[in-house]
């Protein structure tokens, strides 16, 4: 639900307008970027992508060994747990870093030096998946290939088969693994340089901008048995839907669907993020799909409807711009219940 620092949201009579907007300045926006995007590996985190306490520890242990860095630590941890140091898996995985006992007993380290070696305390269990990811990459190190490609793949099927196969075992579960954590490290790393524009965009805000003046419906997806009504983040997910792209239901997973473009190099379509907590991003409780002009679409509140409001409020969050390939990667949690 979205808290207004604002009178109101923008006319219909404007609606034309944007739509103008939105489509002519999605694609030329768009031309003018594409060869801007930054390489290499950063180091640096995107700000608030790691929930504030754990951020000093992923910083630390995630440049523990080459084939690591913050921002894949930070990934591995929050597809493991969600950042949840209390977690328990059907396969008793415990932890934010969802060791299994035996694993904890052979490779579970004292990481803040206190005497003891505590499988739910994050501050021994963060620096014990850097320390085991950096062992097996140290096991894999003769291998061919990218050392943080092998390094993942002996962390779910175990060193051996990765040197058996020189390289990334043919399991598919094995070559999906590897993937989403590489994919999934793109929206916790800090921008090196502008970000690539998303493909998808214009159909995305196309899509939102014909529900505008649907009322709002904490929960909705837009369904029949919804009346065609949604909340905040069921219109965003819609929105990516049609064109193809499949983001979680709720709006704080939705921030790690891909990478985290400045508020100054924001283009249409991508998400904008409001949040009473500017340092975690976990704490997420609306989303918008951006137009342009310091403008979004947005499903507000119960008792609006949807429409355009302006994002530049106290509590904005931040951006993403959404990838197929960075929604694919976000793991599969039960059980969400919508932020709207």
């Amino acid at each position: 639900m979205r808290r207004f620092w604002m009178v109101g949201g923008i006319g219909f009579g404007l609606c034309l307008g944007f739509l103008v907007l939105i489509v002519v300045g999605t694609y030329s926006a768009a031309a003018g970027l594409v060869g801007g995007a930054g390489g290499g590996r950063p180091l640096g985190l995107a700000k608030g992508a790691v929930p504030q306490q754990y951020q000093g520890l992923v910083q630390k242990w995630g440049t523990l060994c080459p084939a690591l860095t913050p921002a894949l630590l930070a990934a591995q941890l929050y597809s493991e747990s969600g950042w949840d140091p209390r977690a328990v898996s059907p396969a008793d995985a415990r932890g934010i870093a969802q060791f299994i006992p035996g694993t904890w007993a052979g490779h579970g380290i004292d990481g803040d030096g206190d005497g003891d070696r505590d499988i739910w305390d994050p501050n021994d269990a963060i620096p014990s998946a850097a320390s085991y990811d950096c062992q097996l990459a140290k096991d894999v190190a003769r291998v061919p290939g990218d050392a943080t490609s092998n390094m993942f793949a002996a962390y779910n099927a175990g060193a051996y088969a990765v040197i058996k196969y020189g390289g990334v075992p043919p399991y598919k579960e094995t070559q999906g693994y590897v993937k989403s954590i590489t994919d999934l490290a793109k929206s916790f790393e800090r921008p090196v340089g502008r970000v690539a524009p998303a493909q998808q965009a214009a159909g995305a805000v196309y899509f939102a901008q014909k529900q505008l003046g649907t009322p709002y419906l904490w929960g909705g997806d837009g369904t029949a048995e919804d009346n065609g009504r949604f909340d905040c983040s069921g219109l965003t997910k819609a929105a990516y839907e049609s064109v193809g792209i499949e983001l979680p239901r709720v709006a704080n997973d939705q921030y790690n669907a891909g990478s985290h473009p400045s508020r100054a190099e924001l283009l249409p379509g991508d998400l904008v993020f409001f949040s009473d907590d500017l340092t975690n991003s976990r704490a997420i409780r609306h989303v918008g799909l951006y137009v342009g002009g310091g403008y979004m679409i947005n499903a507000p509140f119960t008792g609006a409807v949807i429409r355009f409001d302006k994002i530049d409020t106290p509590d904005y969050f931040g951006a993403t711009r959404v990838t197929k390939d960075g929604a694919a990667a976000l793991p599969e949690r039960s059980g969400s219940t919508p932020k709207p």
